[in-house]
C-alpha cells in the first residue's frame, strides 16, 4: 500500500440554517445496523471490507472476531486512543440528543425508542475504543475523495452517512469524486447509504450523480433494504464498474 496521506477533516457545517450545525458526528453503528443497512450476507462478511468513513462503528471488531478482514478508514484515526476512544463515546449522548429533539423525523420499528437508541449505539461506541486501543494499526487516517489504495483492493467497500447525508455542505463534484474513488478501490461492489440527508429529504443531485457515475462507466442501483431510521431511508446505492 502506498504511504497515506496528511488526514484531513471533513467541511464543517456552515452557518446556514438546518436541523444541525455542528461537525459531522462521529457515530458507533453496531454489525447487527451495517447489516441491515447494507443487507450483507455472510459471504458479503468473508471478503475483504474497505469500511469508509469508519467512524466509531464496532462493525470492524465485530466482523474480525468472525474471522473477516475489514479495513477501517476515517480522518479522526489520527487521533491518539486515549482522545478518540472517549470522545466517540461521548458523541453517542450528542448524537442521542439530536434524536430526542427530532423524534419526528425518524422511524422507531429498528430502534424501539431513543433509550434502545442510546443503549445499542453506547455498545458499538465501547467496543471501538477497546478494539481501538489495543489494535490501532487496524485503523488508518485517511478521507474522501483520495484513498491511499491501490486498484481493486477490496472485495466490498462499504460508506454510510457521509455521501448524501451531508448534502447540504458537501458539493455534487465531492460527492461524484468520493464515490469515483471507492469504485476505484472495489473489486466488486460499493454500497453507499442512506439517500436521505441528515434532515430526511431525497437527496436533490441523485439522478445527475448517477448520469455523470454512468458517463465514467460505473453502474449504480437503488436497492431496498430491511432497514429504516430515518424516514425515507430504507434504500442503499450499489455501484460497480468499470
Amino acid at each position: 500500500m502506498a504511504s497515506q496521506p496528511p488526514a484531513r477533516s471533513y467541511p464543517r457545517v456552515s452557518d446556514k440554517p438546518g436541523p444541525d450545525r455542528s461537525d459531522p458526528l462521529i457515530s458507533a453503528r453496531p454489525l447487527a445496523e451495517y447489516r441491515a443497512m447494507f443487507e450483507l450476507s455472510d459471504a458479503d462478511l468473508a471478503g475483504h471490507i474497505l469500511d469508509c468513513p469508519g467512524g466509531g462503528a464496532s462493525f470492524a471488531a465485530e466482523v474480525r472476531e468472525l474471522g473477516g478482514t475489514v479495513t477501517s478508514v476515517d480522518p479522526a484515526y489520527g487521533r491518539g486512543a486515549d482522545d478518540l476512544g472517549p470522545h466517540v463515546v461521548d458523541e453517542v449522548d450528542r448524537g442521542n440528543q439530536y434524536v430526542r429533539d427530532n423524534l419526528g423525523i425518524y422511524d422507531w420499528s429498528w430502534f424501539t425508542d431513543p433509550e434502545c437508541h442510546r443503549r445499542m449505539r453506547l455498545g458499538g461506541a465501547r467496543r471501538f475504543a477497546a478494539d481501538y486501543a489495543a489494535h490501532p494499526d487496524r485503523y488508518l487516517s485517511g478521507a474522501l475523495p483520495a484513498l491511499a489504495f491501490e486498484d481493486r483492493r477490496f472485495d466490498l467497500v462499504l460508506s454510510s452517512h457521509l455521501l448524501f447525508t451531508y448534502g447540504d455542505r458537501l458539493d455534487l463534484d465531492f460527492h461524484l469524486a468520493a464515490a469515483r474513488e471507492l469504485a476505484r478501490v472495489s473489486a466488486g461492489e460499493v454500497r453507499l447509504y442512506p439517500l436521505v440527508t441528515i434532515d430526511s429529504r431525497p437527496y436533490g443531485p441523485l439522478d445527475e450523480l448517477r448520469r455523470r457515475l454512468a458517463a465514467a462507466g460505473i453502474a449504480s442501483e437503488e436497492r431496498k433494504v430491511p432497514y429504516v431510521f430515518q424516514l425515507g431511508a430504507d434504500r442503499c446505492l450499489a455501484l460497480s464498474g468499470p
